[in-house]
């Protein structure tokens, strides 16, 4: 219900933030919303229970999200006609996923890594289908998705990547003829009779899972499992068991999976990783292990899955960075250990993490961080420590992070912001989200260095009433000072004087003094009594007037002296 009292409101745009989850009932008070914008934000997975409150919306944007899979009938939206998601990390679109909105007409897939398509069960409404930048294989087994286009009458907008005989033809050119396997799929075992190969749906699968052989995902989410199943297909490369009780992950739990890239063992009770856990995953790029009650990690357990990139471990029992944990994962680039219990970063946490991009601290319980903690991590970008319980800028150990262009220290208690805090990334930093601490007071100098760089800063809902010189910061897009009490006196010119000139919405309001409080202050009156008020607004708001001025004339002098700056 955040957007609660927007009963009018047609399109809401949240792309480019960080959205990892949606509440189920975040977009419950907009009854009149037609189009929503998700696109370039951090949703690994399609937000389906939140969307369904969104019965009239017909546009819906998710590109850009790392989400790897559309599960069964994973979005109901009764009046959804646009669907984008390209751009993202699909592997897999389960048949039925689109059969609870039924006025689907375009869906654009472009740019992921799918392989082929279902027929799109209950999608029949759909006009057009984009898959182009897909590693399309038009062989024997993309037949029913193409016979179903036919059927259909889909339109769709892609080309083969193989087999080399149909590479680049697109997918309306194709016949059905054409479209072959080379060889038994998959191929028969030694002992059977080469006149009877096994068929793509007798292909092995745990008993009570699903296993969809033609596009390699394995299923078995909420059976109420004790033990991870194996026996999965060979060719898996999406495996899915959330929602089992398994407590722990015993070593070489996966066999034979060594193209499995992504991997989702969400609310599964899991205490413990062994040693050896993922042996043999060479090709894992994904692992989520959010919502679980592991509080420890061995950097062991991660032995033979050199290529994880993603690791989620959002939602768990963790007191302190597994230090070591990340020797064995050369190539990590995201790190999530939102909403746990860490209670301070030391050095050594993130040794071996030399590539990681991305580290999300969000909600956990950080009063401390040792200026040598971060020293590893020197290809960061973004670094989001909101929530925790940080009483200062931990400057010192922002030292040696030149690429850092995110930092988030929202929902801190820091109440004081001294000289040049944010000088050893001042280089590099573009969006800066001070925004709900209690701030009360900020030194002139603080953000020494900052500059043309900044594009975004969010200052709204804390107490100080006034900030300093921000004239050049040239290269705003976004500037929040909503519920901020400035105290709107001659010392506050220089900043309304500024605002006035930002063609930006800014919601800054004066707190004081009494005739001036709730205004805002780019239309306070009190600066009229300021010294030098009428020469600056003369000179902006009458421009003939100011040329007039200035022409040559017997020079006055001054009475008194300009409003100093800050």
């Amino acid at each position: 219900m955040v957007f609660q009292g927007l009963q009018v409101l047609r399109w809401l745009r949240l792309s480019h933030n960080a959205l990892h989850v949606l509440g189920s009932e975040a977009f419950a008070a907009l009854p009149a919303l037609r189009r929503l914008s998700l696109d370039h934000n951090e949703l690994q997975a399609l937000p389906g229970e939140a969307l369904a409150r969104l019965d009239g919306a017909t546009r819906l944007d998710l590109g850009h999200n790392p989400i790897t899979y559309v599960a069964e009938e994973a979005l109901a939206m009764a009046s959804l006609s646009q669907l984008f998601l390209d751009h993202a990390s699909l592997q897999d679109v389960a048949p039925n996923a689109f059969a609870r909105s039924p006025q689907l007409r375009i869906l654009d897939l472009r740019e992921n890594q799918l392989q082929g398509l279902p027929p799109l069960a209950g999608a029949e409404g759909l006009i057009r289908v984009s898959l182009d930048g897909n590693p399309l294989l038009c062989s024997c087994l993309l037949r029913p998705f193409h016979k179903w286009l036919a059927r259909a009458r889909v339109h769709a907008e892609g080309a083969c990547t193989a087999p080399p005989a149909l590479r680049g033809r697109s997918l309306n050119s194709l016949k059905s003829p054409e479209m072959r396997c080379s060889r038994l799929w998959p191929p028969p075992s030694p002992t059977a009779p080469p006149e009877q190969p096994r068929s793509a749906s007798s292909r092995q699968c745990p008993w009570g899972c699903l296993c969809s052989p033609d596009f390699h995902h394995g299923s078995c989410e909420n059976r109420d499992l004790r033990e991870i199943p194996q026996d999965f297909p060979e060719d898996t490369r999406l495996l899915d068991l959330r929602q089992n009780p398994f407590r722990t992950v015993p070593p070489d739990a996966f066999p034979g999976l060594k193209e499995l890239v992504s991997l989702h063992l969400q609310r599964c009770s899991i205490r413990v990783l062994h040693p050896g856990a993922l042996r043999g995953l060479a090709s894992l790029i994904y692992l989520y292990l959010t919502d679980n009650h592991l509080s420890t990690l061995a950097a062991a357990a991660f032995e033979g899955a050199p290529q994880l990139a993603y690791l989620d471990l959002d939602h768990n029992a963790f007191t302190h960075v597994p230090a070591g944990t990340f020797q064995l994962l050369p190539n990590l680039i995201s790190l999530h250990l939102q909403h746990n219990a860490i209670g301070e970063l030391v050095e050594g946490d993130l040794a071996g993490a030399g590539g990681l991009r991305w580290l999300y601290l969000a909600g956990n319980a950080i009063r401390h961080i040792a200026p040598a903690a971060l020293a590893p991590t020197k290809m960061l970008e973004k670094l989001q420590l909101e929530g925790n319980h940080l009483s200062e800028v931990p400057t010192a150990a922002l030292g040696g992070l030149p690429t850092l262009s995110e930092l988030k220290l929202s929902r801190n208690p820091i109440k004081h912001m001294g000289d040049s805090v944010f000088l050893p990334v001042a280089s590099s930093l573009q969006h800066l989200y001070l925004d709900n601490m209690g701030l009360e007071w900020i030194s002139p100098l603080a953000f020494t260095g900052l500059g043309p760089k900044i594009r975004s800063l969010y200052l709204e809902s804390n107490k100080m009433s006034n900030i300093p010189d921000m004239s050049n910061f040239t290269g705003l897009e976004i500037l929040n000072l909503h519920d901020v009490p400035f105290h709107c006196d001659c010392q506050l010119l220089p900043l309304s004087r500024w605002i006035n000139k930002l063609n930006l919405y800014i919601g800054a309001t004066c707190g004081s003094p009494p005739e001036a409080q709730g205004l805002k202050v780019k239309l306070s009156t009190t600066f009229q009594t300021c010294p030098g008020w009428g020469q600056g607004e003369a000179a902006e708001t009458n421009p003939n007037k100011s040329k007039a001025a200035s022409k040559p004339k017997k020079k006055k002098r001054s009475a008194k002296p300009p409003a100093r700056g800050f």
